[in-house]
């Protein structure tokens, strides 16, 4: 889990950052997050191995770096949200520590229907001093919901009758608990099966519809799986350190 931080635009020339979206390292010097939250102009960095917000009095420091590149998916589409992913590439990587480390991805096409994830963020903007909201990093486990199940539960919400699940989408929740608003782009984790302690980032947190009762809605990694594996290659970047 890493920390997707915009630069901000006041006139101020010690330039400040601020907490944009949730993110995942799947290599030492790429992130995967939702297209949605990098899609403006602003300047964006990363901060890898964050726990508290607002203390620098941790077990292990944090790690920042610059984003160089942004790369976002060619047929994201801003008005749905339709294949919500992008890949931020660093100027130099992290540094694989106790508390920075990288997640695997999932196969193409692969399903993690009724499997119990966890979800992760820190909520809305928490790096400001005055903030009133979540300022430690939480996880909650979600069971994933199945596409029909989670249409339906939409379909009784303002979406309407009519509403179809894109298929760059998956689903995850239950009843009074779930992820809420600012944690987007932040990794949904499923255990690999047959392997102990280990987890496959299986969904990105795209939006959903408001904090509870609803599943919440996340990429569908395992469809973007290729795409990624070429955007990466393309850089000359080894992806072993995703694979499994």
């Amino acid at each position: 889990m890493v920390a997707v931080l915009r630069e901000t635009t006041d006139d101020n020339p010690q330039k400040s950052h601020v907490y944009q979206c949730g993110g995942s390292l799947i290599t030492a010097s790429v992130v995967l997050t939702a297209a949605h939250c990098v899609t403006n102009k602003n300047h964006f960095k990363i901060r890898a191995g964050e726990w508290d917000t607002q203390t620098n009095k941790e077990l292990y420091p944090y790690q920042e770096r610059e984003v160089e590149t942004i790369i976002v998916h060619p047929q994201y589409y801003p008005k749905t949200l339709h294949n919500d992913i992008a890949l931020l590439f660093l100027k130099t990587p992290v540094e694989i520590a106790e508390n920075v480390n990288v997640v695997c991805l999932p196969p193409q096409g692969g399903t993690v229907d009724h499997a119990r994830c966890y979800s992760s963020g820190w909520g809305k903007d928490v790096f400001d001093k005055d903030d009133r909201y979540q300022v430690i990093l939480h996880k909650i486990d979600l069971p994933v919901v199945p596409r029909d199940t989670c249409q339906e539960s939409l379909r009784k919400t303002r979406l309407g009758k009519d509403f179809d699940l894109h298929e760059s989408f998956i689903c995850a929740g239950e009843a009074d608990k779930d992820t809420c608003r600012g944690d987007g782009g932040g990794p949904l984790a499923c255990p690999i099966p047959g392997q102990k302690n280990r987890y496959q980032q299986s969904g990105i947190l795209a939006w959903g519809i408001g904090c509870v009762d609803t599943p919440h809605v996340f990429v569908n990694v395992a469809l973007f799986r290729n795409w990624i594996d070429e955007q990466i290659k393309t850089k000359g970047i080894e992806t072993r350190s995703y694979e499994y």
